[in-house]
């Protein structure tokens, strides 16, 4: 990863700027000390009629100044008007100020672009701080559907984001291998291995899993214990092929990942937390028992729920409601076992014993239930010395040409990840998978995303990138001595007179591409890579716009033939579109092509 850029990108000057005027008027006017600036913003504007930036300043700072925001921002208007970066300064409506730089900011901005190469838009603002990522962790009962897809997609990207934006980062898989549902995979896997004996099953009952991603496993454990499973007792065989079975199924599901070129760092068994010699679960509840935050009581029925699965009886409890969540929680079912809750918690505690106190986990649509309770849990069992951020991460519905998509037999009941990926592609299932909002609910129509136009922002996006490559091939008839290698090339263009850029058209694509830093940061605080692959397709559609527009006005085109300069100036503007589009398609994991066939 490259180191931090030794300037900051455009907003961020902008910013320290109008911090400096603050502190200033502050130093003038006798403002209380330690005036907290990190309210203040630099951002784009809503409407871009209204300049190229917008700063709330004389809000946030009115109180601290003794002022009306409006009489504050005119002063701070007065002392911008004096910077030799700024060509004008509005106040709108109660005190906002805009501003309008003035050109040169933009060819320097671009110039930036050239010099820094792979390492725009990074950041340290993370300063390496450790962040544990938790996503995917689907239970090892099968190969993954195309809802674990999109989860597993969000949290590969939101890490690629975080660590290129200079955090620490871990990514984890939970492996949910205790409970009900792994005891219910291995009798679907023993009817498969006495299948594979030459027995005749029939159907498959009613609770168990019908899929055919099991008959390997029959015929795996056949090859390892010949037909010496049928003679034992329930209790002999299923935790022989317990454990076979989750071991499969967690190479299938690693497999499936590896499709996506998605890898964890850590695959953390639920098992291990009551299983090795000390019972985490037992040890987490003792710790909390301590605290005064588990006690034995008894619960009101659910508000509207069904109040005949209500069961009133003296139960162990974590003190949710003392950490903000609405209802106090069971930590024990009934027979004695721990709820699943119970092991959440004892979880996120050895996590933060692992030194993470910046935690955050991607769930899936039908989890929003559970954000409170886990993040009160957070609260309590690390005193307050972790943060719990929940990314709740929405359904998919599966379509071809509009219509939905049929369910396939290997899985039983759903469309598996590998057959998407298979059908469509790595980089069309990852972009289309980050192209809405993680909690909207994301329609992915198998046939759009593979169709070569503009309704479709994968195509759209990485044709900017390998139009700009033709270009580069075009233009070495007029630049013989271009180099082809993006680092060599970005330096040879770096002298370029990127001041002639003065089409309207040309500076919006200089402005966008200043704003790309100042994206990627927001997109990192916000946790929604999303950001990104938006951000992408506004970039690319002015790209493509602004190569359209050659065709009608040739002085216009990105290469003039009489003229090397102007030509060299529109190649290094060209760079920089192909530069950071190659940037966030990284981010995001997506390949950014030279060509497309």
């Amino acid at each position: 990863m490259a180191e931090k850029p030794p300037h900051p990108h455009l907003f961020a000057d902008v910013l320290a700027r109008v911090h400096a005027v603050c502190a200033a008027l502050a130093a003038e006017g006798g403002w209380p000390e330690g005036v907290d600036l990190s309210r203040v913003v630099v951002e784009p504007p809503r409407d871009a009629a209204h300049g190229d930036m917008a700063t709330n300043a004389a809000m946030v700072l009115a109180k601290e100044a003794k002022a009306k925001p409006r009489d504050l921002a005119e002063a701070i208007a007065v002392k911008l008007r004096a910077d030799d970066l700024i060509a004008a300064v509005e106040i709108a409506g109660p005190g906002f100020i805009n501003l309008t730089l003035k050109p040169t900011a933009w060819s320097d901005a671009l110039r930036t672009v050239l010099r820094e190469g792979d390492g725009y838009g990074q950041s340290a603002m993370g300063a390496r701080e450790k962040v544990n990522v938790e996503y995917v962790s689907a239970n090892p009962t099968g190969p993954m559907h195309v809802g674990h897809c999109r989860g597993a997609v969000f949290g590969d990207a939101l890490c690629s984001l975080l660590a290129f934006t200079g955090y620490d980062v871990t990514r984890e898989y939970y492996i949910n291998d205790a409970g009900a549902q792994v005891d219910v995979l291995a009798r679907s896997a023993f009817l498969r291995y006495r299948e594979a004996l030459g027995e005749n099953i029939g159907a498959i009952p009613e609770g168990l899993y019908p899929g055919d991603y099991l008959k390997p496993v029959g015929q795996a454990l056949v090859a390892e214990y010949g037909d010496r499973l049928l003679v034992m007792p329930e209790s002999g065989w299923l935790p022989i092929v317990r454990d076979k079975s989750i071991a499969m199924m967690m190479e299938e599901i690693k497999g499936d990942l590896a499709a996506l070129n998605i890898r964890h760092d850590v695959f953390f068994s639920e098992r291990s937390l009551t299983e090795t010699g000390n019972n985490k679960v037992i040890e987490t509840i003792d710790f909390l028992r301590s605290k005064g935050d588990v006690y034995e009581g008894r619960l009101p029925p659910p508000k509207g729920g069904p109040v005949e699965d209500y069961e009133d009886r003296v139960q162990t409890l974590f003190r949710a409601t003392a950490y903000g969540d609405d209802v106090d929680r069971p930590l024990m079912k009934s027979d004695g076992s721990y709820t699943y809750f119970a092991s959440d918690i004892a979880n996120h505690k050895n996590k933060f014993d692992r030194g993470f106190a910046d935690l955050i986990d991607v769930f899936g649509a039908d989890h929003g239930g559970y954000i409170k309770r886990m993040q009160a849990a957070v609260k309590a069992v690390t005193a307050g010395g972790a943060t719990l951020d929940v990314k709740i991460v929405q359904l998919v519905k599966l379509l071809r040409h509009g219509e939905p998509v049929k369910m396939s037999k290997r899985s039983g009941d759903f469309v598996t990840l590998r057959e998407v990926v298979d059908e469509v592609g790595r980089d069309a299932v990852r972009f289309m998978m980050l192209y809405r909002k993680n909690d909207a609910v994301l329609d992915f129509d198998l046939a759009k995303v593979i169709e070569q136009s503009r309704e479709n922002p994968v195509f759209y996006v990485q044709y900017g990138h390998a139009r700009g490559h033709s270009v580069f091939r075009n233009a070495r008839e007029v630049i013989p001595d271009l180099p082809a290698q993006a680092a060599a090339r970005a330096a040879f263009l770096g002298d370029a007179e990127v001041e002639r850029l003065t089409d309207p058209a040309e500076l919006d694509l200089l402005r966008r591409l200043a704003l790309y830093p100042r994206m990627i940061e927001a997109a990192s605080v916000a946790h929604e890579p999303h950001r990104i692959a938006f951000y992408l397709y506004d970039l690319a559609s002015e790209f493509h716009a602004l190569w359209t527009r050659g065709r009608d006005l040739p002085y216009l085109r990105f290469i003039i033939n009489n003229d090397a300069e102007i030509t060299k100036a529109r190649l290094a503007m060209v760079q920089g579109v192909v530069s950071v589009l190659a940037s966030g398609l990284a981010v995001l994991g997506v390949h950014a092509p030279d060509e497309m066939r």
